[in-house]
């Protein structure tokens, strides 16, 4: 921000949004994105249905839902946000929850498999759900469990965010039990048409731009894998 500030070039940053205070630095700055506080209450919608859905997720019959948390890099307010609003959503519609642990895995799906055979070797069967802030640490930590031979009637319900072409395929193919999706054509639309009122010096009113999200299952998958199509 202070080099494109000291030589008069606006940035446009998306996807992962600055914090407030680094925004209001300057007047040339924009972000394109989605509220991260919506993914977060998706995400815990989705939980919650399947929850209500299926008794068998309380596989110890406990009245709880015993829960690790896969994190992305830590201190960055979008895994923040995404986490608490995903817990809460749960909490706030009568669902009792557990914590069993948090790990920070970067967004990364190798570093989300490592840390999620460390929790497996804490907490062996005790985990009934699984919230990652994106769809690569969800897979990160089914393969934990696909390497450890889980047999599927002890796998936790897992949910990611983002809806990348794998993180679909994977609920498409019931691994993931839910993802939810971020619109990147319609944030990279939203960057060309912002670059392009910037070079032509329109006035630009609103600093921020945000595309709603969109909560996927297996019942509408294909739809949002033939989006690119």
């Amino acid at each position: 921000i202070n080099l494109a500030k000291e030589n008069n070039v606006p940035i446009i940053f998306f996807n992962r949004e600055p914090v407030a205070e680094d925004m209001m630095r300057w007047e040339m700055l924009y972000y394109v994105g989605a509220d991260a506080k919506q993914s977060g209450i998706m995400q815990g919608e989705l939980a919650l249905s399947a929850i209500q859905a299926n008794k068998n997720i309380d596989r110890n019959k406990d009245g709880k839902i015993q829960y690790a948390v896969l994190e992305g890099d830590p201190g960055h307010q979008d895994a923040i946000i995404r986490t608490e609003n995903a817990v809460d959503t749960l909490k706030n519609n009568g669902i009792e929850l557990e914590k069993l642990c948090c790990g920070i895995a970067n967004w990364n799906r190798a570093q989300a498999q490592n840390r999620m055979m460390h929790i497996i070797s804490q907490h062996q069967n005790n985990i009934e759900l699984v919230l990652a802030n994106n769809d690569d640490m969800a897979l990160g930590a089914i393969d934990a469990y696909k390497k450890l031979n889980y047999t599927e009637s002890a796998l936790p319900v897992f949910f990611g965010i983002d809806g990348t072409d794998v993180g679909l395929n994977a609920v498409k193919d019931l691994e993931l039990a839910g993802t939810v999706y971020n619109d990147k054509e319609g944030q990279a639309a939203a960057i060309a048409k912002l670059a392009v009122e910037i070079i032509s010096k329109k006035e630009i009113t609103n600093k921020y731009t945000y595309l709603p999200y969109s909560k996927v299952t297996s019942d509408n998958v294909n739809d949002f894998l033939n989006k690119d199509k």
